[in-house]
């Protein structure tokens, strides 16, 4: 639960409306423990999952003091979410993922936001998927981007994790995670 309060603080300072959503709080709420974590996240419902977050986008884009565009960011397994929510909301404005895994290639035509991508260069198992992915993006003509760091691991943005983090590829991926939202939200 830090990272996703840590995440959400760090989108609010740089001037935009955050929600950090809790996915597991229908479960009590995110562990400390990470493997309890990872547990509990295959016992959720994954479409009533994908509802709490729609409803997340659609509250966001009524509150007071917005102004009606949205955006997520998610990161490994939210990383996937950020993909699923790029797919399932026709009024999503740009969605960013760090190195999640990528939605099934039949439905990326579905995409109407800007999507960016953050991959480790040293993380196989979810970069098998971006060649799929990438062509299937270029092929309905979405606006996209696809960054990988040489040398990075999977979690590269994690700063909980000394021995995956790499200070260097998540500033600049941050960087370029904000500079997306600044021209697509404000």
């Amino acid at each position: 639960m830090h990272i996703i309060i840590d995440v959400t603080k760090r989108v609010a300072a740089e001037g935009f409306i955050a929600l950090g959503v809790d996915a597991l709080s229908p479960l009590g709420g995110t562990p400390a423990d990470e493997d309890k974590g990872r547990e509990l996240i295959g016992k959720l419902d994954p479409e009533k999952n994908l509802q709490n977050y729609l409803k997340g986008l659609e509250y966001l884009r009524k509150i007071k003091g917005g102004n009606g565009k949205v955006g997520c960011v998610g990161f490994c397994w939210g990383g996937g979410m950020s993909n699923k929510l790029a797919v399932n909301d026709p009024n999503l404005q740009a969605a960013v993922a760090y190195y999640g895994a990528q939605p099934n290639p039949d439905d990326v035509a579905k995409i109407k936001a800007s999507v960016m991508m953050h991959y480790g260069g040293l993380d196989e198992r979810i970069n098998a998927g971006i060649p799929a992915y990438e062509a299937a993006l270029k092929a309905a003509d979405i606006d996209y981007k696809i960054f990988i760091y040489d040398g990075v691991n999977h979690a590269f943005n994690n700063n909980t994790s000394p021995t995956r983090y790499n200070e260097a590829a998540a500033k600049l991926a941050w960087s370029r995670t904000i500079e997306l939202f600044k021209q697509k939200l404000s």
